[in-house]
């Protein structure tokens, strides 16, 4: 072989092998860039942030949005070796080689998995122990990090308006599964009773912020999770019924469970009802004092959705020095998968 051709044959081949282990260049760089550290400062590493969607970190983003001070938040893999916590986010995660990713740079270096998915829509790890993960960050409730679709905080308010109503029941449906326990119930009830769809599913696309203005306008709304775990409660309820000001009919998991979360009184579970017929019967009899009276959390309590990752990736820092330093989890498939 010429020499220019042994050459280009070389780099090509120095150009394959760079790509593979782009990973593990960033252990072995020599000049890597440094944190701005300051005493007390904690940092943080997003080793990918969450589907990929841009944000902006720029500055002291956590003091500037959450007033949490002493954070810093990173996506630069090249400073791997210098933080004090990786966040590894499951849906990017479950496609890299176990094998390709580091271990870790420092015995004070601490780990998070994290994770809103529930397990039945979450691929399990391939070829990870799980020794490598200090603490997990979850909708579950047992987390080491808590963070919840949404919660109910303490406002007081004289006066609760509930928004004008001209239908019964609505529905927005993206991913539709006819073997769903959600589709299966959707097909009993609207069987009894008119349900309006909205979504992808259906063809009937709602824009952003016409969502919440079109199921205002009916009394009740499905929300229906995609699959059934304790403590998976989502988005559909937090801001689909509750922001919109339409009273929410779950499914998902006991009703014990909702109410660990939300009064007993803000919402109907199908679970209280021997049968879709009798659930349509309900609704469709139910007078106007007893629907009024799914409003009265509004009294009390207003709703704060999470749903900006900063917000929860800048809380592992006021969360940090209350976290089990020396915990570690043997069996990651057995806590979330097998649960």
């Amino acid at each position: 072989m010429a020499p220019v051709a042994k050459f280009w044959a070389g780099a090509s081949l120095l150009g394959i092998v760079l790509f593979w282990n782009v990973p593990l260049l960033f252990k072995l760089s020599d000049d890597p860039p440094r944190f701005t550290r300051h005493n007390g400062t904690l940092s943080l590493l997003i080793w990918s942030w969450p589907f990929g969607a841009a944000t902006d970190l720029t500055g002291d983003v956590c003091s500037r949005l959450y007033g949490i001070t002493g954070c810093q938040l990173t996506t630069n893999r090249h400073l791997f070796n210098q933080v004090d916590v990786v966040v590894f986010h499951h849906w990017e995660l479950q496609y890299e080689r176990r094998d390709h990713l580091l271990s870790k740079a420092h015995p004070g270096q601490k780990w998070v998995w994290a994770s809103l998915e529930s397990p039945s829509n979450t691929k399990a790890l391939e070829g990870w122990t799980g020794k490598e993960w200090n603490w997990v960050l979850s909708y579950r409730r047992d987390a080491d990090l808590f963070f919840p679709y949404g919660e109910l905080v303490p406002h007081s308010l004289e006066v609760v308006e509930i928004p004008e109503k001209t239908g019964l029941v609505c529905w927005v449906i993206s991913n539709y599964h006819a073997s769903q326990a959600r589709a299966v119930m959707y097909h009993e009830l609207s069987r009894h009773l008119r349900i309006d769809v909205f979504g992808k599913a259906n063809r009937k696309l709602l824009c952003p912020d016409c969502l919440l203005p079109t199921i205002s306008k009916y009394r009740f709304y499905l929300a229906f999770e995609n699959s059934i775990h304790r403590d998976y409660i989502t988005e559909k309820l937090w801001k689909n019924a509750f922001l919109a000001g339409s009273v929410p009919i779950v499914l998902g998991p006991s009703r014990a469970n909702y109410e660990q979360f939300i009064p007993a009184n803000s919402f109907i579970h199908v679970d209280d009802f021997s049968s879709a017929k009798d659930l349509a019967t309900f609704l469709t009899t139910m007078n106007e004092s007893h629907y009024r009276n799914f409003f009265a959390w509004k009294r009390n309590y207003t709703v704060r959705l999470h749903q900006d990752w900063r917000e929860r990736f800048c809380s592992i820092c006021q969360q940090y020095p209350h976290l089990p330093p020396n915990k570690l989890y043997p069996d990651l498939k057995r806590w979330y998968w097998d649960y």
